[in-house]
């Protein structure tokens, strides 16, 4: 048994396909295949059920595989503490954020690491909240920024900032006469979402409810119209076709909200959302978490509240404070 086989039946694993999982490895799938195989018949069981479509794992593959993603975080963990003698912030950093944080947090986020970490390149990935949960649980992600609630086993939490929502509007639409905006003023509109998905969709609803009929109208009219993004969906409003709500930070200060969007406060105290970052317990690189939080308060928008946190907002306690 090899690092190399444990490697290559996590790839199969995570990726229920030998090709990908061989481009994955950077190796030819053949290769994957036959040190598969072999493993397979060291141990005397199959891991994998093989079909004409998508990989299976067998119930005592389930359990292999999971021991094997333990093993190899594990040596990627001695690496790490070996590098903690030489310089913890050297080595990339493989950072993942929602997509309705990473477009506006990133562009001020990446020259401030650049200059406090810059033997520290960062690999980025954008996804939903599911996909980055898991990424970070197999050992793919490193740190990931996301919107609460988020609860997971293993994993450590610590707040960033809480950011309130603003409703965005048509330049010369009815409600811009408005100081402030009503949940039920949003329920007569069309009312421009996210697709499900999207966290920040749940968001908006919740504060909202009476915006959920929007989306399943008993006549089977739907004045609810998605967008792929929120940029997508800051267009569409500035095109005239409804109204949205978007976190503040994603609003934009440049000619073309000016001349095309207006943007107003919520009546009375605003949603909001709070923003914090996540990683493994086991992960050993402290002080790329330190300096990672220092960032991103420098960072943050300044429409945000930053949060100093007295408790942990997930497993185990917060080691900053």
């Amino acid at each position: 048994m090899t690092l190399n086989e444990l490697k290559y039946i996590v790839a199969v694993g995570r990726e229920r396909h030998f090709g990908r999982a061989a481009e994955s490895c950077f190796v030819s799938q053949p290769t994957l295949s036959v040190a598969v195989k072999k493993l397979e018949e060291e141990l005397g069981v199959s891991l994998f059920e093989r079909g004409s479509g998508e990989v299976g794992i067998t119930p005592i593959g389930q359990q292999i595989l999971l021991q094997a993603q333990r093993v190899l975080e594990d040596i990627g963990a001695i690496k790490e503490i070996a590098r903690q003698g030489r310089d913890q912030l050297s080595g990339q950093l493989r950072l993942g954020a929602i997509y309705t944080i990473a477009p506006y947090l990133l562009p001020h986020l990446v020259p401030l690491l650049t200059e406090l970490a810059p033997k520290m390149p960062l690999v980025i990935e954008e996804h939903f909240t599911a996909t980055l949960r898991e990424r970070l649980k197999s050992g793919e992600l490193d740190v990931i920024v996301i919107a609460l609630p988020f609860e997971e086993s293993g994993i450590l939490t610590a707040l960033l900032y809480e950011e309130p929502f603003v409703v965005v509007l048509p330049s010369g639409h009815p409600l811009t006469r408005q100081e402030g905006i009503s949940a039920d003023d949003l329920a007569r509109e069309d009312l421009l979402l996210l697709g499900v998905g999207h966290c920040f969709r749940e968001q908006v609803l919740a504060a909202c409810p009476q915006c959920r009929q929007l989306t399943s109208d008993a006549s089977g009219v739907h004045r609810s119209i998605e967008g792929g993004s929120l940029e997508t969906i800051r267009y569409m409003v500035a095109s005239g076709i409804g109204v949205t709500v978007l976190p503040c930070s994603a609003v934009g200060a440049d000619r073309f909200s000016e001349r095309l969007l207006c943007i107003r406060r919520f009546a009375g105290p605003p949603p909001s959302r709070t923003v914090a970052i996540a990683w493994r317990k086991s992960f050993p690189r402290v002080q790329v978490i330190q300096i990672l939080r220092q960032a991103i308060a420098v960072a943050r928008s300044s429409c945000v509240r930053a949060l100093i946190e007295s408790s942990p907002a997930s497993e185990g306690r917060d080691p900053f404070l």
